[in-house]
C-alpha cells in the first residue's frame, strides 16, 4: 500500500538550499571585494569564481551572466533595508552598530562600496544613483520634521566616515576599541541628524 503523503526529505529545503544560498551569498561577497579593488570591465567571471572558491560555470548557473550578477552587487536594496531596521528613536544606534559588526564579523561594510564609485565609469552613475535612492532616499523618506533629505545625507555622511575609518583606513584606536564603546560615542551624533529640531 502506497501512501500519498510525500517524504519529508521532499516537503523540507534541507541541506542542498542552504548550501546554494551560502554559496550565491560567497560569490556576491567575491564579486563585491573585486569591485572595492578593480574597475568593473577589468573584473571577469573567472576571478569572482576564484575568490568564492567556486567554478565559473556555477557563477553562471546562479546569475546568469555578469552583467546580472553585477547588477545584484550594485544594488542596496537588501543592505538598506538591514542597516535601517530599527524604530527611529533607536536607529543612530542600530546604523553604527550593524556597520561595524558587519565589518568586524563579516569583513563586509553594507554601504561603503559607494565610495569606489569613481572607478567604476558607467557603472559608477548605477552606483550612486542606487545608493542615493536606495540608501539615502529611503531613509529621508522615513525622517520627520523639516530638512528630512539634508538630515539623512549628513546621518549617512557621518556613517560612511565611520566605515571608512574601520574598514579601509584601519585606525588603529577605531579598531582596538569595543564595538560596543564606539556604539557608545558615535551612534548619538548620528541620532541627532535624525531626530528632528525642537
Amino acid at each position: 500500500m502506497t501512501s500519498s503523503t510525500p517524504h519529508p526529505a521532499a516537503c523540507s529545503p534541507g541541506p542542498a538550499r542552504r548550501d546554494a544560498e551560502a554559496t550565491k551569498a560567497a560569490i556576491v561577497r567575491a564579486a563585491r571585494h573585486l569591485l572595492a579593488r578593480h574597475a568593473h570591465t577589468d573584473i571577469t567571471l573567472k576571478a569572482v569564481a576564484e575568490r568564492a572558491g567556486v567554478s565559473p560555470p556555477l557563477v553562471l548557473k546562479y546569475f546568469g551572466s555578469k552583467d546580472a550578477l553585477f547588477a545584484q552587487v550594485l544594488s542596496f536594496e537588501a543592505d538598506a533595508e538591514a542597516v535601517l531596521d530599527a524604530p527611529l528613536e533607536g536607529l543612530g544606534r542600530h546604523m553604527v552598530q550593524h556597520l561595524l559588526t558587519s565589518q568586524a564579523e563579516r569583513g563586509a561594510d553594507p554601504i561603503l562600496r559607494i565610495v569606489y564609485a569613481p572607478l567604476h565609469r558607467e557603472h559608477g552613475y548605477v552606483l550612486r544613483s542606487n545608493f542615493r535612492t536606495q540608501v539615502v532616499r529611503r531613509l529621508g523618506e522615513r525622517l520627520p520634521g523639516p530638512d528630512a533629505g539634508l538630515r539623512a545625507e549628513l546621518a549617512v555622511g557621518m556613517l560612511l566616515g565611520l566605515g571608512v575609518m574601520y574598514g579601509i583606513a584601519r585606525g588603529p584606536h577605531v579598531r582596538s576599541t569595543a564595538i560596543a564603546e564606539i556604539t557608545d560615542r558615535y551612534a548619538p551624533a548620528v541620532q541627532a541628524c535624525l531626530t528632528p529640531p525642537e
